[in-house]
């Protein structure tokens, strides 16, 4: 049997410690903070946009990784955690007016649900938005769009795990070491205890090149700090639809509330965050009244582990053999298939065709290849990012 420990107990900590368990494995999962999904996991949009992923390699293996959502249902059945919805956006000058017909007709070129529609579409599709906000005659409308709940994606991906008995977890344990035998990565330490394991997956999220460097390895990444502001429930009607709209991304949450996003917002995070939910909250109503009246009942700060090409870094590197890295933006998305490509290759020893684009060994070059980060990046978030801020802050 193949013994692996799993450092990080997120989205992609998870589902590959569960793909690990049904492979046979004996899996530790160690995690620093108290809990699972106390980190990035639990402070994230968490909404599947991969109609929005380029290059078509990219938003190929994004699209493996939302159909695997299905599939893990399926599985492991329980309380949903993917909440199929539309993803409504539109634009206030003509410029990105032009660049959503161009991503609309390339989304269909690609087989996704998509469409132009009049404004006047919003009262049925997404009756809580105010007509009003939308500053343009057209509007856009991807039809298999969904937004998840991750932290209880998480949680329904390690009590799975747990059934199948070979998986034990140790909360409040952050690592220290990574004991080597020669090159090769032979275990992990924590404090004074050391778990001795055949690899070791590194899904630590923003701290993955820290837990890298305990062996020597660069990894290529950067960290973007982003504020979400979550809403209580609307008293009225509730969201229907993620937005994405200009300066401001919004989705519903489990409860009836909204979640608010803004990556300009993000670009004024400096560590201190006075302010800026109250900012997140007043572009909310703006676009969608009822949050007026809902209020503010949560707002942190996640930290975004965006590798600098902005696609996943995925396998171990020369010189330190054993240590297995997964690391990703959108996790959410495509945790499902990470997981089970990497459980895949752990245990069975041959290489996926699928990853062979991902290796963390690749040329690298800080330049963004994923569109939808390389917008990120224009509409503010990228000058923070140059700032260290805590995995999760409580605001």
């Amino acid at each position: 049997m193949n013994r692996v420990v799993v450092v990080g107990a997120g989205v992609l900590g998870a589902c590959v410690t569960y793909h690990l368990a049904r492979a046979g494995a004996h899996v530790v999962l160690v995690e620093q903070a108290p809990g699972p999904a106390a980190g990035t996991s639990g402070a994230t949009f968490a909404a599947d946009v991969t109609h929005l992923k380029t290059p078509y390699a990219y938003y190929r293996l994004n699209r493996q990784g939302s159909e695997g959502h299905l599939r893990l249902a399926e599985e492991i059945g329980g309380p949903g955690w993917r909440h199929p919805v539309p993803h409504v956006q539109w634009a206030d000058d003509e410029d990105g007016r032009r660049a959503l017909r161009e991503r609309t007709s390339r989304a269909r070129q690609w087989g996704r649900d998509c469409r132009l529609a009049p404004v006047s579409a919003l009262r049925d599709l997404v009756p809580a938005v105010d007509p009003a906000a939308c500053p343009t005659d057209e509007i856009v409308v991807h039809g298999d769009a969904a937004w998840f709940d991750a932290p209880r994606f998480v949680r329904a991906l390690l009590d799975a795990a747990a059934r199948l008995g070979t998986v034990e977890t140790h909360y409040a344990t952050p690592v220290t070491g990574l004991p080597r035998d020669g090159e090769r990565v032979t275990g992990v330490r924590a404090g004074a205890r050391t778990w001795h394991a055949d690899a070791v997956v590194n899904c630590a999220g923003p701290g993955a090149d820290r837990v890298a460097a305990l062996a020597g390895v660069a990894l290529p990444l950067r960290r973007v700090p982003g504020l979400i502001a979550t809403s209580g429930p609307l008293p009225g009607r509730p969201l229907t639809a993620i937005l994405s709209v200009p300066g401001l991304d919004l989705r519903p949450t489990a409860d009836g509330g909204v979640l608010a996003l803004s990556w300009e917002v993000d670009g004024r995070l400096r560590g201190a965050v006075d302010g800026l939910p109250e900012e997140l909250h007043r572009r909310a109503r703006a676009v969608v009244p009822g949050v007026a009246g809902a209020g503010i009942v949560d707002a942190r700060i996640g930290v975004r582990p965006v590798p600098l090409d902005g696609l996943p870094l995925v396998g171990e590197v020369p010189g330190a053999p054993g240590l297995y890295h997964l690391v990703s933006h959108s996790g959410v998305t495509l945790a499902p298939v990470l997981g089970r490509l990497a459980a895949g290759e752990i245990t069975g020893g041959a290489s996926a065709s699928e990853l062979a684009g991902y290796r963390p060994d690749r040329t690298v070059a800080e330049g963004v290849e994923d569109e939808n980060l390389r917008a990120m990046d224009r509409r503010g978030a990228r000058p923070a990012a140059r700032h260290e801020a805590k995995a999760q802050a409580e605001v």
